[in-house]
């Protein structure tokens, strides 16, 4: 009898945990990087890879590093709150192209649009690794003073930017 007892007992904790796991939003994953520094990269430009862009580039501004690429679905689902926006003009938008090809990633964004002030390729997906990407899209809102102050997994939808990155961003940019 004990010898049956044991495992329907193991496998009725185990389904509580899976079932509470089920709950949990995905795009809620905590981040080791919150208010710590932005891990430093130096990255060529996607439309001029000659050229480099690095964190130290962008301080004293509030900015968002958006990690996508063209092979990605969900951020072709994200990409026209992107582009909606940048037309705002409120925040710098920096594009990681993650393990991409630049061709692909430069068609993509002349058909969809680009609401990057600039995108940096990381073919190799080291920066992505640097900043704990567990897949893309991610989005990163960092200070002026190049703190990581939040971390979005999965795409950023329109209640996303006005309920949480907008207030964050306004916030940032007021603190001196």
């Amino acid at each position: 009898m004990l010898k049956y007892i044991i495992p329907l007992l193991l496998f009725i904790v185990l389904a509580v945990f899976l079932g509470l796991g089920l709950k949990l939003n995905p795009s809620e994953i905590p981040s080791p990087f919150i208010n710590k520094p932005a891990p430093y990269f130096s990255a060529p430009k996607l439309n001029a890879p000659e050229e480099k862009l690095s964190p130290a580039d962008l301080k004293g501004q509030v900015w968002l590093l958006n990690v996508w690429a063209s092979w990605c679905v969900s951020c072709r689902g994200e990409h026209p709150v992107l582009n909606s926006l940048a037309q705002r003009n409120i925040v710098t938008i920096i594009g990681l192209n993650y393990k991409d090809d630049p061709v692909d990633a430069d068609k993509w964004l002349a058909t969809l649009g680009n609401p990057y002030n600039t995108s940096i390729t990381d073919q190799e997906g080291r920066i992505g690794i640097d900043y704990g990407v567990y897949g893309v899209p991610e989005t990163f809102v960092i200070d002026k003073q190049g703190l990581i102050r939040h971390k979005q997994t999965g795409p950023v939808s329109e209640q996303d930017i006005q309920n949480i990155l907008l207030p964050l961003i306004l916030k940032l940019q007021a603190e001196s």
